[in-house]
């Protein structure tokens, strides 16, 4: 498992790198509005990852850097975090 998530880090890293370059020097037609469009699609979807799982980063030791890294690699970093401890009520007879 823990293969697949760095992998997963490493693709996103690799698409984000290509999206940075693309802003900076963009690419022949068709492929510059399509990596504007996807990048900007996959930013809102970790921002709504980022929303949906904020819980799990509050109690973390530097939750900001977690935030990033939600905003980054998505889901590859949430799967990685550790789960949160679940609390238990007194057993109801």
């Amino acid at each position: 498992m823990k293969v697949f998530l760095r992998l997963g880090k490493v693709v996103a890293g690799l698409f984000w790198l290509v999206v940075l370059v693309n802003l900076l020097s963009p690419f022949a037609k068709p492929f510059d509005l399509l990596l504007y469009v996807l990048g900007g699609v996959i930013l809102l979807a970790h921002v709504a990852e980022l929303t949906l799982f904020n819980y799990r980063l509050q109690g973390r030791p530097q939750p900001g850097l977690d935030r990033l890294q939600v905003l980054l690699f998505g889901v590859f970093h949430l799967l990685g975090l550790p789960q949160p401890a679940v609390k238990r009520e007194a057993g109801h007879a």
